[in-house]
């Protein structure tokens, strides 16, 4: 049986990385969704294992310790990350799997698994990017202000990946990365 290929979509929030990922896992029965770690508290409605692995500070250095995260980064008092074994579980099965993560996890990623394909989603520019933000009537302008910066942080890496889509239309972007890991898909490793 043939490894899967492991994909890492990464760009600046409000970009539509969480609809392009949904509409790829949608129509592709094999490809996985790794679901991340962190020690943060459950927000309202989040579910474990849908939406994070919810764990202990504790548990989660441990897991660091030992190598069983693929990424890993810390946001204020919280740490984020990959759990390593069913991430390759799922490629040594055949399965695809694909990962939706900044750019530091990406580059540890690929650090850890050189064979992942990363790919970058960016806005058509920076002013679209502040439109959707706004359109979503959920950020303040001092958060707003701060997701452009971020952003202009993020799009800074974007030579560093394999790919880059410009998602200017929704439905050409979700065919340009279905393109993509069709590409890959054949390639020998």
């Amino acid at each position: 049986m043939a490894k899967g290929k492991l994909f890492v979509i990464s760009g600046p929030s409000g970009v539509g990385k969480g609809t392009i990922c949904k509409r790829v896992l949608d129509a592709d029965s094999n490809m996985r969704f790794s679901v991340s770690m962190t020690t943060r508290v459950p927000r309202e409605g989040e579910v474990e294992g849908v939406d994070y692995f919810f764990v202990g500070k504790d548990e989660f250095e441990e897991l660091l310790r030992e190598g069983q995260l693929l990424e890993y980064n810390q946001f204020v008092e919280n740490y984020y990350g990959t759990p390593r074994r069913a991430v390759m579980n799922w490629l040594d099965e055949g399965h695809d799997v694909l990962l939706e993560i900044d750019y530091h996890g990406a580059f540890q990623v690929r650090d850890a698994y050189p064979a992942a394909i990363l790919i970058f989603i960016a806005p058509p520019s920076i002013e679209a990017l502040r439109e959707r933000i706004l359109n979503r009537g959920t950020e303040t302008e001092e958060v707003l202000e701060r997701r452009l910066t971020q952003a202009m942080d993020d799009m800074s890496h974007a030579d560093d990946y394999d790919y880059l889509v410009v998602n200017d239309d929704i439905k050409t972007a979700v065919w340009q990365v279905q393109q993509i890991m069709r590409i890959e898909k054949g390639k020998e490793d």
